[in-house]
């Protein structure tokens, strides 16, 4: 039995429905992510689909939008919703994943410095150990107050650099199943 488990957090048909979403580094996500996912499965790790979910607009569920985006057809060992920007606090995640000794997470998702960068600094706050997956996360531009556009590319590279050696060990695809597979 494996004491990891992958969070595949917010990849749901919400995000099509707001005004950032764009399709530029899709392929790229969608490959590493259904590369991960069945690494991850291959080795007996549990996967959580997670999706957040909003009182309203494309996030809520009366939208119709809180589901998987079409590219990922994986059976999820538990999926939860949740309601704040980390995965942990408000979904019942927690118990669930103390109850089966699961201490490693592996996170994937989007958007890379929301929602994924927010359930690494709490899982790392609650005693997991944690792999941040960058290249199966996504992100979309986004504008600082001043003007400043930062690129898919900058936000990921931010991060990386805020996450690194204080809340999670960084990983590529391959690296995490390498790893698995020596467990």
């Amino acid at each position: 039995m494996s004491h990891s488990a992958l969070l595949i957090i917010d990849v749901q048909h919400s995000f099509q429905h707001r005004p950032f979403w764009q399709e530029d580094d899709l392929p790229a996500f969608q490959q590493a992510l259904t590369r991960l996912i069945a690494g991850c499965q291959r080795q007996g790790v549990a996967l959580v689909d997670v999706f957040h979910v909003a009182p309203e607009g494309p996030f809520s569920l009366a939208s119709g939008y809180v589901k998987r985006l079409p590219f990922l057809a994986h059976q999820a060992d538990v999926t939860v919703h949740k309601q704040v920007h980390n995965a942990l606090t408000d979904s019942g995640l927690d118990a669930w994943l103390r109850e089966r000794q699961i201490d490693h997470l592996i996170i994937s998702g989007m958007r890379t410095e929301q929602c994924c960068e927010t359930t690494t600094r709490v899982a790392s706050d609650l005693g997991y150990k944690v792999t941040f997956v960058t290249e199966a996360t996504l992100t979309f531009p986004m504008r600082h107050p001043d003007g400043t556009l930062f690129t898919p590319e900058q936000l990921k590279r931010h991060t990386e650099t805020v996450l690194v050696d204080r809340f999670a060990t960084l990983a590529s695809v391959d690296d995490v199943l390498a790893q698995l597979k020596q467990e």
